[in-house]
């Protein structure tokens, strides 16, 4: 919201006037009235009020009987934000909201690739974020691919690689920072202190700058495209992350396969200029921290 002399709850209706009318292309009073439970005069006082405030922005369409946008149309209160509106389109049809619960009065027609990774149960969820926020060690049972038993972990925090969910936590039996995916928690324990500093996390804590290209094995035209999707402006983009989270990032876009003979450029799409630097930085992170948590150790 750009002004400060309006209220929060009258610049949650404009923006809402606003997303509707550029989204959707109109709104009229009952929209206000249904989405919001006013009446219709206060309704009525609200898109004049609007106008007052942003003049020329929107204007009355008698035929259609609501406010449509005008050529001339620029957002006050709302930031216009295409992540948004497809990142609450995929929760709607995800079933993760209803529509209710977001602005669209209907969605376009759409189908999303159903996620088939299994998400943890709420009672694990509430257990791990209750350990984080009370600095707690939980022991959990956890089904991996190598050994299936009882763990004993610190989490801190919580991660998301792009398709699933983790939760960064020192494992106690392997006295190092590790990630463990949320669906394989099966049970757990009643919490206990965790005497572990997050701090110590070097690799939570340390932030790496990727430089990202376009992978130069494509043609001109390849490479204008993939630029252009990616947002890479100038031949190059920078991309500001923790190397906990770099790894995931590396590992989704298949960077660590760059240069592979096998994999085409067209397949991988990018390039990590700076891959070695960044897997030199994580190993340093990794042989630091057990600096940190061995000295820590010696000193009890």
């Amino acid at each position: 919201m750009n002004d400060p002399d309006v209220r929060w709850t009258v610049a949650q209706r404009y923006e809402f006037m606003e997303w509707r009318i550029y989204w959707t292309g109109s709104v009229n009073r009952r929209d206000l009235e249904t989405r919001f439970q006013i009446s219709s005069p206060q309704a009525s006082v609200d898109f004049r009020t609007y106008q007052e405030i942003a003049p020329g922005n929107i204007e009355y369409d008698a035929s259609e009987k609501s406010y449509v946008k005008t050529r001339n149309f620029r957002p006050v209160f709302l930031t216009l934000s295409p992540e948004r509106y497809l990142a609450q389109l995929r929760a709607i049809e995800s079933g993760a909201a209803r529509l209710a619960d977001t602005w669209f009065e209907k969605t376009p027609p759409v189908e999303i690739i159903p996620e088939i990774s299994r998400g943890p149960e709420a009672y694990v969820l509430r257990a791990v974020v209750d350990a984080i926020e009370t600095r707690s060690q939980i022991d959990v049972f956890y089904q991996s691919l190598s050994r299936t038993g009882r763990r004993t972990i610190c989490p801190h925090a919580l991660v998301h690689d792009g398709s699933r969910w983790h939760c960064r936590a020192f494992s106690v039996d392997r006295q190092e920072f590790r990630d463990y995916v949320l669906g394989r928690i099966l049970s757990f324990w009643p919490p206990e202190p965790c005497d572990i500093d997050p701090a110590d996390d070097l690799e939570w804590s340390t932030d790496f700058v990727l430089r990202i290209k376009a992978h130069p094995g494509l043609d001109a035209e390849q490479r204008a495209a993939i630029e252009h999707d990616f947002r890479i402006e100038g031949g190059e983009r920078k991309l500001k992350m923790r190397l906990a989270v770099a790894f995931y990032f590396v590992k989704r876009h298949n960077l660590d396969l760059q240069s592979h003979p096998d994999v085409p450029p067209a397949r991988i799409q990018l390039w990590l200029e700076n891959l070695e630097e960044l897997n030199r930085e994580i190993a340093s992170a990794k042989e630091r921290s057990k600096r940190l948590i061995t000295g820590r150790s010696n000193a009890l």
